[in-house]
């Protein structure tokens, strides 16, 4: 008999466009010979499987014509809330499901950038010099521009797809950038800029090893890969391989793969780092734990370059979150 899997997409948060565009293209591309495959569109409003069967929260179910269908399996592609910051997959451990994501406790440190980082940088990790705006917090633009220079990045703490993220040049600047990243996130992380080029790789599990996918260098057209460079082709460039000596690129993927090992990481992920331009190091940027899976997304393409085939594995990754 063919196993059950929901496909979930959509969340609360502003990546819930970009969501829903993965969770549809990885519905569509997983293998329906083998799974009965439904799509969960979860929203602020309802949760509701194929855009129309209301979800049964108590146990994950619902209802066609009276019969009641339960799922043997869930794939997490929602980008931040509740997605991406661990909320469903505690859920589902509570429910007894299993799902394609990384385990709550991993989920829930790398959506907070600024714990990552300071998790990471205990085990060797350089990252970026930074500090932490809380809830409510009293803004000193002065003391933070003596502290960290100029230019820095204000980001929402927890949040992705570059939404509320400003690249700031002057003190004057500070305070709306962070008023901005406020709208994403109750904490505000700032960081220092480091000048380099932006690197980033693949990460997944299959049969209990860890393939670490072949980097790719991002190119921006704009001021940084902000939302609109990201999902607008002609505003980047994404270069597989990522055009570096050969000893850089096995060298951030030996620390990609100690990112994923240490944080438990399971799936598939992607690691954003900066080589900077000054000490030719590789400098921690975010982990995103749900990743955008679009057929556009990088992922994807680095899955392809790899000779990868994504419906093979999305099979594995399924097989192995049933114990099969």
């Amino acid at each position: 008999m063919k196993k059950n899997i929901a496909v979930l997409y959509g969340g609360y948060s502003s990546e819930h466009d970009i969501s829903v565009q993965s969770g549809k293209f990885i519905a569509s591309i997983i293998d329906k010979n083998l799974f009965n495959v439904y799509t969960v569109h979860i929203s602020k409003k309802a949760w509701l499987v194929d855009e129309k069967y209301p979800i049964d929260k108590s146990d994950f179910s619902f209802q066609i014509n009276s019969k009641k269908i339960h799922f043997h399996a869930a794939v997490i592609l929602i980008h931040g809330t509740p997605g991406e910051d661990g909320l469903l997959q505690a859920y589902f451990n509570l429910i007894g499901l299993p799902f394609i994501a990384c385990n709550p406790l991993a989920a829930i440190l790398t959506f907070n950038k600024y714990y990552c980082n300071h998790y990471l940088e205990n085990l060797g990790i350089k990252i970026a010099k930074s500090l932490i705006i809380r809830k409510n917090e009293q803004i000193n633009p002065t003391e933070i521009a003596y502290s960290l220079g100029l230019p820095i990045f204000v980001k929402p703490n927890a949040g992705g797809s570059s939404f509320g993220t400003t690249k700031v040049k002057s003190i004057e600047q500070i305070k709306p950038a962070i008023e901005k990243a406020r709208k994403e996130s109750d904490e505000v992380i700032i960081e220092q800029f480091i000048k380099g080029r932006e690197i980033t790789v693949g990460v997944l599990k299959l049969n209990d090893k860890i393939h670490v996918l072949t980097p790719c260098e991002v190119r921006s057209k704009k001021e940084f890969f902000d939302y609109e460079a990201k999902y607008n082709p002609e505003l980047n460039e994404e270069i597989i391989p990522a055009p570096i000596d050969p000893t850089l690129l096995h060298e951030v993927q030996n620390i990609s793969q100690t990112i994923y090992r240490h944080l438990n990481c399971s799936g598939i992920i992607r690691i954003d780092y900066i080589l900077s331009e000054a000490d030719q190091k590789f400098y921690f940027l975010e982990l995103n734990s749900i990743p955008g899976m679009t057929s556009a997304s990088i992922v994807p393409k680095m899955l392809k370059y790899d000779n990868f085939n994504i419906t093979e594995v999305y099979t594995k990754l399924i097989l192995s979150a049933l114990g099969d």
